[in-house]
């Protein structure tokens, strides 16, 4: 990233070319040329390294702030494990900072404790994942009393991943609380300027009508990703990359909602909507994607079989199945239960079908994985290595 011509050594002496190269990656993220914005936020981190080695006092708070841009940037590429490492060393980093100046660092703290709970669940950690976003909430907390108009977002923000982390738990009606509190904060931001804050307030909606479905509120689960959907369309008009991914998420959601309210052919409709978006995002980023086009064609067989379209049902859920063998091969904590969950809708269609001996290996391998994943879940596939390493980090 470091053009020919500079000196590294000259350069390191100047923090304002750290502080160039930083923005340089946020552009570069923002215009989603990941692999030249992780570059480019690698090249900060080695040049604030070397400033704070000698002046830690001044440059630890850049070297912080340049480790969580590399947990998300490296985040954005798929590469869990090394966002996690990332995050760490930052919110290591930040407690010391604000051990000494609350007023100054408690906002980054809990910014960095908030991405920290993202890189946990995204991996499966989902207790520990809790505790941080706990931990972000408390202190954004604490700085909106103070200055609401500067931290109400923030707070609203972690409150949105609160309500994840709990819902990832099986706490329902938590979750209900933790993402209506969002919304409320959300609708005065969006009321104000829409055009920033509408993306947020689409977010929260999205994951109150999971929360409205699960508690069996299905016409209003309906309403609220109608209104999430509505604005991701306003959105993907102006910024198609930026919103494409958030829109199809949501119309896999609307899918799901309507085919809980009996409207088959619309969800049919909704869900193939989301896998063609799904698909060009994959083609660029499957690391990222993957999942997602996995959970779409996984509706996709259920939304078919329902409709009595048996043979279109076996060829999407056996696109949905080599996705996730790939993706349980490199996460089994994480996509193990997918894996299984589809095999089992493989063995459904497969019998009805007429085809018994295929079903029957097919459920035979669904029952050794689930066994492999309640039996032995902590000391087989539970990324304990990972998890235990952020002990010192959440408290």
């Amino acid at each position: 990233m470091l053009p020919q011509d500079v000196d590294l050594k000259n350069a390191i002496l100047n923090p304002s070319y750290g502080e160039a190269i930083i923005s340089l990656s946020n552009h570069l993220s923002y215009m989603d040329r990941r692999e030249e914005a992780l570059l480019a936020v690698e090249e900060a981190i080695e040049l604030y390294r070397q400033l704070a080695m000698d002046r830690p006092a001044v440059f630890n708070a850049d070297l912080a702030k340049s480790l969580n841009n590399l947990s998300v940037r490296l985040s954005d590429m798929g590469h869990r494990e090394d966002a996690l490492l990332a995050i760490e060393e930052a919110i290591e980093l930040y407690r010391l900072l604000a051990a000494d100046h609350p007023a100054a660092f408690n906002p980054d703290l809990a910014m960095s404790l908030n991405n920290l709970s993202n890189h946990l669940s995204n991996l499966g950690c989902q207790e520990l994942a809790l505790l941080a976003i706990e931990e972000a909430i408390q202190l954004y907390r604490l700085v909106a009393a103070d200055l609401p108009a500067v931290f109400n977002p923030d707070l609203a923000m972690s409150l949105n991943n609160l309500s994840n982390r709990l819902y990832n738990l099986g706490r329902q009606e938590e979750a209900l609380v933790a993402v209506k509190e969002s919304i409320q904060l959300r609708r005065k931001f969006a009321a104000d300027c829409p055009g920033t804050c509408n993306p947020d307030l689409a977010m929260s909606l999205n994951n109150l009508s999971t929360y409205l479905s699960d508690l069996g509120f299905q016409e209003d689960a309906l309403l609220a990703i109608e209104e999430a959907i509505k604005l991701y369309r306003w959105l993907t008009a102006h910024h198609p990359a930026t919103f494409n991914p958030d829109l199809a998420m949501s119309l896999n959601n609307l899918s799901n909602r309507l085919a809980d309210l009996g409207h088959q052919q619309d969800a049919l409709l909704a869900v193939e909507e989301a896998i063609e978006l799904y698909q060009q995002l994959a083609e660029n980023r499957p690391a990222v994607f993957n999942p997602h086009l996995a959970a779409s064609l996984n509706n996709l067989s259920i939304h078919l079989s329902d409709l009595g379209h048996q043979e279109d049902a076996l060829v999407a859920i056996e696109g949905a199945i080599e996705l996730r063998r790939q993706l349980a091969a490199d996460h089994p904590a994480v996509f193990k239960p997918h894996l299984t969950t589809s095999l089992n809708n493989l063995s459904t269609y497969l019998s009805a079908l007429g085809r018994q001996e295929e079903a029957l290996l097919v459920i035979e391998e669904a029952i050794e994985l689930h066994q492999c994943i309640f039996l032995n879940f902590n000391s087989m596939y539970y990324p304990v290595g990972l998890c235990l390493m952020v002990d010192n980090v959440v408290k």
